[in-house]
């Protein structure tokens, strides 16, 4: 009686992705539309003046930062600013009493670490590559993993698109950062708190579109490649 081997399944590959989807949306759910939920909350429903609605909805993002490097038990270049910018930003919630300021804060943390994005461009250490890598290589997959690395090393193509993905987000939130620090000081606060989301969700979708075709697409096909040649036999 023959023995049938179950096949390679072809789950593995979309499960990386959702994880590694689930990883790069968390930030965005608790920094931004969770913050924005308990400030109308807070404000519409308890009756809580705008500074210390913004001071306490500035708790989660800054404790979600603490934890992941807490959890990591590591401190990557993008995790330490995160934990930086958020500490800055409960410091300045408990010192001022200006609720545009406090609002242009979340700005400046944006416009902070696409300057930072850039410089660590022209150190030839991209910061966007630990967001990348689990991206490109379906959640860890160890042959992509592999293949990752022998590029990284080997390929001047592979490295350009690499640098080429930290340069247009470290773009692209500078110019969010800029937006945002008009609206805080143009517009009511009220306003600011969702219209501030709602350009960081327009960066962010902006990045991802651009970046794709520049970026993500070729090295997608370029680990995929050396992966499949990892495999060949001798």
């Amino acid at each position: 009686m023959q023995t049938l081997t179950p096949a390679p399944t072809t789950e593995t590959a979309p499960a990386g992705e959702g994880r590694a989807l689930a990883q790069s949306l968390t930030p965005l759910v608790v920094d931004a539309v969770v913050p924005m939920a308990g400030y109308y909350v807070l404000t519409g429903g308890f009756g809580m003046g705008t500074v210390a609605a913004l001071a306490w909805t500035s708790v989660l993002p800054a404790a979600r930062s603490l934890w992941s490097v807490v959890k990591d038990r590591r401190l990557n270049a993008l995790a330490t600013l995160m934990l930086v910018v958020n500490a800055i930003g409960l410091a300045m919630s408990a010192v001022t009493g200006d609720a545009r300021l406090m609002l242009a804060k979340d700005s400046a943390g944006s416009g902070m670490i696409g300057a930072a994005v850039l410089v660590s461009v022209l150190a030839g250490r991209p910061m966007m590559t630990a967001g990348l890598k689990p991206w490109i290589t379906k959640g860890g997959d160890l042959a992509k993993t592999a293949a990752w690395e022998r590029l990284m090393r080997g390929s001047v193509r592979f490295r350009r698109a690499e640098r080429r993905f930290s340069l247009v987000w470290g773009a692209v939130l500078l110019a969010e950062s800029v937006s945002r620090v008009v609206a805080a000081y143009t517009l009511p606060a009220h306003t600011v708190v969702w219209l501030g989301n709602v350009l960081a969700g327009a960066a962010v979708v902006l990045a991802i579109v651009v970046t794709g075709p520049l970026a993500v697409d070729p090295m997608e096909k370029m680990v995929a490649a050396e992966a499949e040649k990892g495999h060949e036999v001798p």
